[in-house]
C-alpha cells in the first residue's frame, strides 16, 4: 500500500537515510506477488532522477545517492534481513551465520541497513515535522502510529493507522469484526489472541506486532487455522538450520495425524515441545516464530484439538489392522478372522490354546496394564 500509494515519501525516507549513514545506494526489494508495480515504480525513480530528487548531486547539495529495485520471487524467508541481502546478491535466499551482522558487512560485504517502508516513510514524515511531534503520538514506550492489515472475519478489511495504545477491541470494532473468538497479531507468525484477551492494547510493551492482524470469528475451527499454519512454515522454511526444518515438519505431520482422528495426548505434548525446542535453537526469526500462534491456539481452544483424539489415554504408533490390508488382499481373505479388534475373543482363545492360558488383545491394552501383561 505504501509502495502503491506513497512511494515518494518511502524514496525521501531511504534518500534521507543514506545521508544520514553515508551510503550512496539503495535497494528495493520487491517481492515477486507485487511484479505489477514494478514498471509505475521505475517509471517514478525516472522521473525523480530528471527532476534532481535523486541519482548524483541531488538538489545540487553534493549528494549522490540512487535506488535500484530487485525483484524477489515471493519466499518468505527473504523477510529476514541477511537472506534478503543473499538474495540480492543472487543467492539463494538462506540466513546467513552472524556475526559479522550486516551493519558492518551486509550487501557484497559493506555496511548494509535494512528496514522496512513504514520505517523509512515515517522517517521522512519525521525529518519535515519533528520527533517532537511524533513522540506527542502514541505511548510512552510506543510512539507514534502503526499501520495495521486486518484481514479475515471482518466487514471491512484493510489498511489501518493507529496511534500506538490502541486496544485490540477498538481494532476490530473499527473493522467490523463480529462474533470473534480470536485474532493473531502478526499473521501467522504472532500470537494468538482470545476473545477474553481483546482489551489489551496494540504497543510494544503489551500487543507487539508487525501490521498483519488476521481475525477468526465464532464460525473458524481453531484447529485447521492452526493446521493451516502449521503447513505454511512447514513449506517456508529454508532448511538452513535443523531445528526449523525438522520442527516444521514434524508440526505438520502432528496435525494431520490428529485430523484423521489418531492422535493421542502425547502428540498434543510433542507440539508443544516443538514450541519450546524451536524457540531456542532455530537459526533466525522464521523458526522461532513458527510455532507461537499454534502454541497458543493449542493453549486457548484446547478442545478444538482434543476432540479429534482417537483415545484420550492410549494410541499405538500405527493401525496394525490397516497394515495387515496387504496382506489379507494377498491371501484373499477379508473375513473377520483376518481383521484385528473385529474377533478379539478368538484371538484370545487360540493365544489361550497355545500358551494354556488366557491371553489379552493387544488392542485392548493400556499404558498401565502393559507392563504387567504377559506374552
Amino acid at each position: 500500500m505504501l509502495l502503491n500509494s506513497y512511494f515518494d515519501l518511502v524514496v525521501d525516507g531511504m534518500c534521507i537515510a543514506g545521508m544520514a549513514i553515508g551510503a550512496n545506494k539503495g535497494f528495493i526489494y520487491l517481492r515477486g506477488e507485487y511484479r505489477y508495480l514494478l514498471d509505475r515504480l521505475e517509471t517514478r525513480l525516472a522521473q525523480r532522477r530528471e527532476q534532481g530528487l535523486l541519482g548524483r548531486n541531488i538538489l545540487g547539495r553534493g549528494f549522490t545517492f540512487d535506488i535500484e529495485i530487485h525483484l524477489g520471487a515471493g519466499a518468505y524467508i527473504c523477510g529476514e534481513e541477511s537472506a534478503l541481502i543473499e538474495s540480492l546478491e543472487g543467492k539463494p535466499g538462506k540466513p546467513r551465520i552472524r556475526p559479522p551482522f550486516p551493519v558492518t558487512n551486509g550487501y557484497r560485504g559493506q555496511p548494509t541497513t535494512v528496514n522496512n517502508v513504514e520505517t523509512l516513510a515515517l522517517a521522512a514524515l519525521i525529518a519535515v515535522r519533528g520527533g517532537e511531534w511524533f513522540r506527542a503520538i502514541g505511548t510512552p514506550a510506543s510512539t507514534g502510529t502503526k499501520l495495521l492489515s486486518v484481514s479475515g472475519d471482518v466487514e471491512r478489511p484493510g489498511i489501518y493507522e493507529f496511534p500506538f495504545g490502541v486496544t485490540v477491541a477498538e481494532v476490530l470494532e473499527a473493522a467490523g469484526a463480529r462474533d470473534t473468538q480470536a485474532m493473531t497479531s502478526a499473521g501467522a507468525a504472532g500470537h494468538c489472541l482470545s476473545a477474553d484477551e481483546f482489551g489489551r492494547r496494540i504497543a510494544f510493551e503489551d500487543v507487539a506486532t508487525g501490521g498483519s492482524i488476521m481475525v477468526f470469528d465464532t464460525s473458524r475451527d481453531m484447529f485447521e487455522v492452526a493446521r493451516n499454519f502449521a503447513h505454511f512454515f512447514a513449506h517456508e522454511s529454508c532448511g538452513f538450520c535443523t531445528p526449523c526444518r525438522v520442527g516444521t515438519a514434524v508440526n505438520a505431520r502432528l496435525v494431520d495425524k490428529l485430523a484423521a482422528n489418531r492422535g493421542s495426548p502425547y502428540d498434543l505434548d510433542e507440539m508443544a515441545k516443538m514450541h519450546r525446542l524451536m524457540q531456542g535453537a532455530s537459526h533466525c526469526g522464521l523458526g522461532n516464530t513458527a510455532t507461537i500462534a499454534i502454541d497458543d491456539m493449542l493453549a486457548k481452544f484446547r478442545p478444538a484439538f482434543e476432540r479429534r483424539l482417537m483415545s484420550a489415554e492410549y494410541e499405538p504408533a500405527f493401525d496394525l489392522d490397516a497394515a495387515l490390508t496387504k496382506a489379507r488382499q494377498m491371501t484373499g481373505r477379508d473375513d473377520p478372522g483376518a481383521h484385528l479388534g473385529d474377533n478379539r475373543s478368538a484371538l484370545a482363545e487360540a493365544r489361550a490354546g497355545v500358551h494354556g492360558a488366557a491371553a489379552v488383545s493387544p488392542a485392548t491394552v493400556r499404558p498401565a496394564q502393559a507392563k504387567d501383561a504377559q506374552p
